[in-house]
C-alpha cells in the first residue's frame, strides 16, 4: 500500500477523527496585513505525533488537539450533517474577463483572505487587469476551506496551491479564536459510516464542536471565540 494510500482521516461516531498514515501536524496561524485583513499563512509548532493519532472534534478535550476523552464525559454530538455532493454541485460560477471564480459556500470557515482591496466576488470582473488578476488569485488560494476555486478561462485549469499533505491547526490572532483543522494535499477523510467524502486539495474540519456543518468547518469557531486552551 502506498504512502498515499496509508494517509487517511476517519471521522468516528461522536468521538474523535482518527488520523492515519504519519500525516504531519503544524500550528498554522492567519497572518495579517497593515489593514488588519487576512493576508498570508505563518507556519507555527510542528508537534510530535506517532504514525497513528486522534484529533479532538468536540471542543473540550484538556489535551487539545488531542483528544482525550471528554467526548464521552459531556456526551458529544458528532453527527454528519454536511452534504454529500461533491464540490463541483454544491458551487455557482462566476464569470470574468480572464478567469472564473467557483464558489461553494456552505464550505466556508471564515478565514476572511476572499476580502482585502476589494473582494474575490468584485476582483472577478476585473481579471482583464494583470493587477486585479494576481490580488484575486491571492486570495481565493489561501482560503483554507476551498471553497472559492478561480480557473484560467484560456486553459481551463484550476489554479490551486501546492500543499503537501498535512494537517494545520489554524489559529486566528485577529478574532482572538482558535479555528478549524486545515486539511491539505488530498488527504482522504472518511464518515463514521465508512463512506468517503470528495477528496480535496483544501478542507477544513470542525474542531469546536459547534458547527451546523460536520464534519466540516463552519465558521462557528469565530461566533463563539473558541479557544482549544494549549496557550
Amino acid at each position: 500500500m502506498s504512502a498515499e494510500q496509508m494517509r487517511k482521516i476517519v471521522v468516528t461516531t461522536n468521538g474523535p477523527y482518527l488520523v492515519s498514515g504519519g500525516v504531519p501536524l503544524t500550528v498554522q496561524v492567519i497572518g495579517t496585513n497593515e489593514e488588519g485583513g487576512s493576508w498570508e499563512w505563518e507556519e507555527g509548532q510542528t508537534l510530535n505525533t506517532r504514525q497513528s493519532y486522534a484529533l479532538c472534534r468536540c471542543g473540550r478535550s484538556g489535551s487539545a488537539p488531542f483528544c482525550d476523552g471528554t467526548h464521552v464525559q459531556i456526551d458529544f454530538d458528532g453527527k454528519e450533517t454536511a452534504s454529500r455532493l461533491p464540490f463541483d454541485e454544491q458551487k455557482t460560477v462566476l464569470d470574468g474577463p480572464t478567469m472564473t471564480l467557483e464558489d461553494a459556500r456552505p464550505f466556508c470557515a471564515v478565514a476572511r483572505f476572499c476580502d482585502n482591496f476589494g473582494s474575490a466576488w468584485e476582483l472577478i470582473a476585473k481579471t482583464d487587469d494583470t493587477s486585479a488578476r494576481e490580488l484575486l488569485i491571492h486570495e481565493a488560494t489561501r482560503c483554507p476551506s476551498g471553497r472559492l476555486v478561480v480557473r484560467d478561462k484560456a486553459t481551463g485549469q484550476a489554479i490551486e496551491p501546492v500543499l503537501n499533505p498535512s494537517i494545520g491547526i489554524v489559529e486566528d490572532p485577529a478574532e482572538n479564536c482558535s479555528g478549524p483543522l486545515w486539511v491539505r494535499g488530498g488527504i482522504a477523510i472518511q464518515s463514521q459510516n465508512g463512506e468517503g467524502y470528495e477528496i480535496r486539495n483544501r478542507v477544513t474540519l470542525c474542531r469546536c464542536g459547534q458547527s451546523k456543518n460536520k464534519p466540516f468547518c463552519d465558521g462557528t469557531h469565530v461566533e463563539i471565540g473558541y479557544k482549544d486552551g494549549r496557550a
